[in-house]
């Protein structure tokens, strides 16, 4: 049960950060208030792809509020099976009731779905500790909300997205891609079974060709190259991927890495004067291509 917030409390937050959101949503006559809402009355964001986890930022959280209670209130909007749902506040939220709080300070307001897809990617995509798999379903989904939106969007694009979240234009792009591979796939990634390029190339196949690479995986605890995951994609964007050719292709022997370490010392008695780590490598590289032309002629 919601009740109308202690206005000598909340009347003191600083609600700017906000303030910018409200007005990218486009929804100026929208009806908004702040309310103390019972935790029992929040519920999640529909398909709401970050993580609450309990790690130390939230026994962190936990301690602040316990101390001093939620000093921003989160954003919800009325839930048409009654409550609200929360577009801003999901970890706020849980941390409330382990700190034992019964109510969490809210603002209410009537977005539309897609104004609150948008307000919610926003409000999360610059965390630190983002998962590449909560990354590419959060754009994904800010993505077709402002298709949804078409001139309401403003004209904003995967380039503006991209501007929006400190990243590159061709980055958003990618995590955009990368959300169509399977939720196991998705995980590998996340976990570093499967490096963020070849998820990019598999992410390109069907899902029943994902499957027949996921089953692999899974079966073999192999991992993938990025030479062995652009002949999956070549093949299947010309329809000739089948499930005996992705295990051919997987099983292919991997060529060995050689790596050789030579000590600062012996490099530096060769190089007098302010030479760059880039100078001495490229002039290694030349001197080893004279001597491989060398060898050649012999």
């Amino acid at each position: 049960m919601a009740k109308t917030a202690n206005k000598g409390v909340v009347g003191n937050i600083k609600l700017s950060g906000y303030d910018a959101l409200f007005k990218a949503s486009g929804s100026e006559n929208a009806a908004e208030h702040i309310i103390e809402a019972s935790l029992g009355d929040l519920h999640d964001f529909n398909d709401h792809p970050f993580r609450v986890v309990d790690d130390e930022k939230m026994e962190e959280t936990v301690e602040s509020i316990r101390q001093y209670g939620v000093l921003v209130p989160g954003i919800a909007r009325p839930r048409k099976g009654g409550g609200y749902e929360i577009i801003a506040g999901h970890r706020r939220k849980h941390a409330s009731g382990l700190a034992g709080k019964e109510t969490m300070p809210i603002v209410v307001r009537n977005y539309s779905d897609d104004e609150a897809t948008i307000i919610m990617v926003d409000s999360n995509i610059q965390r630190e500790d983002i998962l590449p798999s909560e990354k590419a379903r959060a754009y994904r989904m800010k993505y077709e909300a402002l298709k949804h939106q078409g001139k309401k969007a403003g004209g904003r694009t995967i380039e503006e997205m991209g501007e929006e979240s400190g990243e590159s234009a061709k980055t958003v792009q990618r995590y955009i891609w990368l959300s169509r591979l399977s939720d196991e796939l998705l995980a590998m990634v996340d976990m570093k079974k499967l490096g963020f390029m070849q998820g990019l190339d598999i992410s390109f196949l069907d899902s029943e060709a994902q499957k027949w690479v996921s089953d692999l995986l899974e079966e073999n605890s192999i991992s993938i190259t990025t030479s062995q995951s652009a002949k999956l994609k070549e093949y299947g964007k010309n329809d000739e991927l089948t499930s005996a050719m992705v295990n051919m292709i997987l099983s292919e022997e991997k060529p060995k890495e050689r790596k050789v370490t030579i000590k600062a010392d012996k490099i530096n008695q060769y190089f007098e004067g302010d030479y760059s780590n880039e100078d001495i490598e490229k002039i290694i590289l030349d001197l080893l291509e004279k001597w491989k032309g060398e060898r050649t002629v012999r």
